[in-house]
């Protein structure tokens, strides 16, 4: 590319000023005749530290620098770009974490207890202390509708396999079924005594199991909306109960301070879990993913000596979680590390993070293989009592008595 006259006389007049700096003044006083230079200066500058060569040329060093510093972030990009997708940035579906900054979404008049997304269409839902549940689209954060039937607390949720259905129960006693389709209740489930605290499809999804304060485990026909059965082992109020992956075991939890696992075709006891000191708040069931880094966890490396399980892993007021094997009864792991009660916890889909939550408003990602708690996100003003993870796209909500829910990005 060739220069301009003005970039030329410019070029030139740079020249003959360092050459004179420099010291050099008959090749300066040459370069002014063959240039030619009109009022070329015969002396050098007094002041030699603005010499618009030097200048120049340092800005020319600086630019190379940047140009290679692009050139290599440019092969890191195409290198990436080629390479297999990956949901999340930078992390593949396995590892993905929240990423602060969050969407927060607000409407309910009272502390949110408890966020649920829908296992296809991309929303999620959230269930208050107003008694309401509202619908959000967790892409866009826009408000879509709110579903009213309760007159009390709402404290927990859960869709079928499809989405098709919802279930919700409430302080005001009663179970209900949703046509998730059409948005209206199509049963309303009665027989607890007290504050429902749980609801859980089955696997199959032709049962729904609760939770309450009466002590008592209760099975429903989904069908029909009968009460097929009720266990009553514990003392106090039992907090949560959950039927494993399989569909053949029922956890539960109370503020008896116990964990119980029961058979869910008869509901015979198998095991009563003690270790925590405090009311034992949520309890989820390890994804099949989880096997091998549970495994490691326990020190077994060879996969034939993998034990099978099932796992599970609870959340306590005594400000723990305990990772167990629900197959021997045996308590694998104890993590430590919140500050306050533990309010929720959800599995990763990767198999080897857990998330929780808790009343010292964080949220906290823990390494299973490693025993650790790799991140720490200051989640919301306010207690957070509920979080979810999307099982196959790289969001999770949280919920707080705050009254808002916060949508993350997970990278």
């Amino acid at each position: 590319m060739s220069l301009s006259d003005a970039q030329r006389g410019e070029l030139n007049l740079a020249v003959h000023e360092y050459l004179l700096a420099s010291g050099y003044p008959s090749a300066a006083a040459s370069l002014a005749v063959e240039a030619p230079l009109e009022d070329a200066p015969t002396e050098a500058p007094a002041d030699k530290s603005g010499l618009l060569l030097e200048k120049k040329w340092t800005a020319v060093v600086r630019l190379q620098k940047k140009v290679m510093e692009l050139e290599s972030k440019l092969e890191a990009v195409s290198a990436e770009l080629q390479g297999p997708k990956k949901l999340g940035g930078q992390r593949d579906a396995t590892s993905w974490i929240p990423r602060p900054p969050a969407k927060e979404v607000s409407g309910h008049r009272l502390p949110v207890t408890k966020v649920l997304f829908h296992p296809v269409f991309s929303v999620f839902l959230t269930a208050s202390e107003d008694s309401t549940m509202k619908i959000w689209d967790y892409e866009t954060g826009e408000y879509e509708r709110t579903l009213k039937g309760h007159t009390n607390t709402v404290q927990d949720m859960a869709f079928n396999a499809r989405g098709s259905l919802l279930a919700s129960c409430s302080a005001d006693m009663t179970v209900r079924l949703w046509d998730f389709d059409a948005f209206e209740c199509t049963k309303v489930m009665r027989g607890h005594d007290h504050n429902i605290s749980s609801i859980a499809f089955t696997p199959s999804g032709e049962h729904l199991i609760s939770a309450s304060r009466d002590t008592t485990i209760r099975i429903w026909e989904v069908g029909t909306g009968f009460n097929v059965r009720s266990i009553k082992k514990h003392t106090e109020w039992v907090r949560c109960a959950r039927p494993d992956p399989s569909g053949t075991l029922i956890a539960s939890c109370s503020n008896d301070q116990t964990v119980r696992i029961w058979t869910f075709d008869n509901g015979s006891e198998k095991h009563v879990m003690n270790k925590h000191t405090h009311v034992i708040e949520e309890l989820q069931w390890a994804p099949t993913a989880s096997k091998a880094s549970i495994n490691i966890a326990m020190g077994i490396e060879d996969e034939s000596m993998f034990s099978e399980g099932p796992f599970l892993a609870t959340g306590s007021r005594d400000k723990k979680i305990i990772l167990w094997d629900a197959g021997s009864g045996v308590a694998i792991h104890t993590f430590t590390g919140h500050d306050s009660w533990v309010r929720s916890l959800k599995w990763h889909p990767g198999g080897n993070l857990l998330l929780s939550s808790g009343d010292d408003k964080s949220m906290r990602v823990w390494d299973i293989k490693t025993k650790r708690c790799t991140k720490t996100i200051a989640a919301h003003n306010h207690f957070v009592q509920s979080i979810d993870m999307h099982p196959t796209t790289p969001y999770l909500v949280s919920g707080s008595v705050d009254q808002t829910a916060k949508i993350w990005e997970c990278q």
